[in-house]
């Protein structure tokens, strides 16, 4: 939750209730330790809940992930004096305004510190509804994780008939700047209720065969 004078609210599935999450800060330093990157996801499915009235509310926003979760100063970060390495947006809904100025505003903080920090992104698949497509068109974002699935009719994959997926594939893969691009799939049927996960053998025999020539696969 955040934005539009909603106070940012943390939701961690029921792993902790914060704000007293700081006895995950050792996981996370584990977990860092071993080279594993731990994002900040913003946004999520339930669309009524975040958006930006403003500019300058998407640059509060900045600042207090900054100084919660990042390189900042807080006394009430969440997570004690872990530094999580960067943000993820799962922006699922909602309006498209200001989330480049978000973007913005934490690579601002990002170049304060010598440490490299990540901006990722995790749009739904429909590229004309892609509400992050003004945010992603900065440059600043290191990967973006595109959601092919609960897309039906639209951009799933379907086994045998890839056209759609194929066609949406190559939309993302040439209007963006970003080095980097994947195909973001669910883990069970159960996690996509409108379709879109694949079984192995389709993904090994057809989907990566669409996805591998890309050099930004």
């Amino acid at each position: 939750t955040f934005g539009s004078g909603r106070q940012p609210q943390l939701n961690l599935a029921g792993h902790c209730n914060p704000p007293n999450c700081q006895i995950l800060r050792d996981s996370i330093n584990i977990c860092q330790s071993r080279g594993i990157k731990v994002m900040l996801s913003i946004g999520g499915e339930y669309r009524n809940t975040y958006s930006f009235s403003s500019p300058e509310d998407a640059n509060q926003l900045a600042d207090y992930i900054w100084n919660n979760f990042l390189g900042g100063n807080s006394p009430s970060r969440p997570f004690g004096d872990a530094i999580l390495d960067g943000v993820d947006f799962d922006i699922e809904g909602g309006s498209n305004l200001h989330y480049e100025t978000l973007a913005l505003k934490l690579n601002d903080h990002y170049k304060s510190k010598s440490r490299k920090f990540y901006l990722t992104a995790a749009p739904l698949c429909i590229f004309q509804d892609n509400i992050l497509q003004k945010a992603i068109n900065t440059g600043l974002f290191d990967y973006v994780w595109v959601q092919f699935y609960n897309s039906p009719g639209a951009c799933n994959f379907v086994s045998n008939n890839p056209t759609s997926f194929k066609n949406s594939w190559s939309q993302w893969i040439n209007s963006m700047s970003t080095k980097k691009v994947f195909v973001g799939l669910p883990a069970t049927s159960n996690a996509a209720p409108s379709g879109g996960f694949v079984e192995a053998k389709d993904l090994t025999n057809q989907l990566l065969p669409i996805v591998k020539p890309s050099p930004k696969y």
